[in-house]
């Protein structure tokens, strides 16, 4: 019982924060340098992890479905196959589950530090939100960087997918591009360009959320730390599953 009421607080207390989140909206003006440095440590910085792994997603694709398909001579479908996978699946998951393992360790800890060394009292004291100066800028900067990342995710999982196909499976290279690009439709590339939007806003608030609430020292930084990748995480694979489910249902 006593879990289940910490449960609604938490999720009454999260709300507060996207609240006031959305109240200030507008004070993002005020905070713009603070906003560009967040874009430069979240897209920038995490620009190695998002091409290996968008480049294995698409290799381990392309072998994997290739080996399947060789069985029925339909080799020719792998293009369509790993430009799908990538562009709907793939390229915004792990990503997203990427960047809420970087960037969600990354707020939580440095707002969690912060409330531990008494800063984020000392804003307070001072007139300033915590949520507009701190949480937003992380917010806005994620929201930014995070399409960017997965495009270049979806691109670089499509290049190693291409690789395979042609010296794995003897595909040539213009068939390739030419029926991964045909097998795009409209529904594909909105799905697959919604997606990090929503895990962006998520995560960020996610991880700003535990970063505010840590107590506890040192103990209870690594243990909100922890919380805010898992969180993080999960809610990335049900959001997965409500556009998936959307996608099939209703488009």
């Amino acid at each position: 019982m006593a879990q289940f009421k910490n449960m609604i607080y938490g999720f009454e207390e999260f709300g507060f924060i996207v609240r006031d989140l959305l109240l200030g909206i507008k004070t993002i003006k005020y905070n713009w340098d603070e906003t560009l440095t967040e874009m430069y440590l979240i897209g920038s910085k995490a620009l190695p992890l998002v091409l290996l792994g968008g480049l294995f997603a698409g290799v381990i694709l392309a072998i994997e479905t290739g080996h399947q398909l060789k069985l029925f001579g339909a080799t020719s479908l792998i293009s369509r196959t790993v430009s799908l996978g990538m562009v709907r699946e793939l390229g915004p998951v792990v990503t997203g589950l990427l960047l809420a393992a970087r960037t969600g360790a990354k707020n939580s800890s440095e707002i969690g530090a912060m409330k531990l060394s008494d800063q984020i009292d000392a804003l307070t004291a001072f007139g300033f939100n915590p949520v507009h100066k701190l949480v937003l800028p992380r917010t806005v900067a994620a929201l930014i960087m995070f399409l960017p990342l997965t495009l270049i995710a979806d691109i670089t999982g499509i290049l190693g997918g291409m690789l395979i196909a042609k010296q794995t499976f003897q595909i040539e290279i213009a068939w390739f591009w030419d029926t991964a690009i045909n097998a795009l439709k409209m529904k594909d590339l909105f799905v697959g360009f919604a997606k990090p939007f929503f895990f962006a806003f998520f995560i960020s608030t996610i991880s700003c959320y535990f970063g505010l609430k840590t107590k506890g020292g040192t103990t209870g930084l690594g243990k909100n730390t922890i919380n805010a990748v898992v969180y993080s995480s999960i809610v990335i694979l049900i959001l997965d599953f409500i556009f998936t489910k959307i996608v099939w249902e209703v488009l």
